[in-house]
């Protein structure tokens, strides 16, 4: 693991990355999703992709990269393009999941490839509609003690500024930035995903002209298991 401090608009940052395959000039930087870190990138597709030069980072804020202000998607993406020109890394393809898909489609890289990617807006279910209703209403008489009732698990033991960053990203509809997306991108997707359903998965894949879509088994983290299958897509692929 190497950390590196970048500056950006007047704050600094440490990002903490780690790179393997050194030799090789193809590069693919990995992008987790939120409230993970580069150790589960890293633990899928460490090995089967030796024909790349692979960059695991951990975005701001998460395992031990810092972030010192609420930041937004866009602002994660600029950070992420400043810190591969400090490593002078210019052509590169991304691997996104859930919301490093987001900060990925953004970036518009050589190649994208998504796993169950955030940025497709779905309806909340009547259960969640109504607690978000009655937090707001009694918010101000509850006891702080009781906001965990109401939180989801990614909350959960959060700092205030991250939790400002959640309500930033949270709630983001990117079918306008899918549609500016150009790269040659591949999606991957698990069936029984109940974060980013599979729907979501189909939708961004008829918006990216140049997609292909392959279903897999498996939860929101189903990349995990099918790891060995999306490193042989990509190594034909790409």
């Amino acid at each position: 693991m190497a950390l590196r401090e970048l500056v950006y608009n007047s704050q600094t940052y440490s990002i903490s990355y780690e790179i393997l395959n050194q030799n090789q000039s193809e590069v693919i930087v990995f992008l987790h999703g939120w409230g993970s870190n580069k150790e589960i990138m890293k633990q899928a597709f460490g090995k089967g992709l030796n024909n790349y030069k692979l960059i695991f980072l951990d975005l701001p804020g998460f395992g031990s990269s810092s972030v010192v202000i609420p930041i937004k998607t866009d602002d994660y993406a600029k950070i992420v393009k400043q810190f591969l020109e400090t490593l002078h890394v210019k052509n590169f393809s991304v691997v996104g999941h859930s919301f490093g898909g987001k900060v990925g489609a953004i970036l518009n890289p050589k190649n994208l490839i998504l796993l169950s990617s955030a940025g497709i807006l779905v309806e909340k279910s009547f259960k969640v509609k109504m607690k978000i209703r009655f937090f707001k209403l009694f918010k101000n008489i509850v006891p702080k003690s009781m906001y965990s009732l109401f939180s989801s698990d990614d909350i959960s033991g959060m700092s205030q500024t991250m939790y400002e960053i959640l309500k930033n990203v949270v709630d983001e509809d990117f079918i306008p930035i899918f549609k500016k997306v150009t790269s040659k991108t591949l999606i991957f997707w698990g069936k029984e995903d109940s974060a980013t359903p599979l729907s979501s998965g189909k939708k961004i894949s008829q918006i990216i002209k140049q997609s292909s879509f392959y279903p897999c088994e498996g939860d929101h983290f189903f990349f995990i298991k099918n790891s060995k299958f999306i490193n042989k897509v990509i190594n034909e692929q790409l």
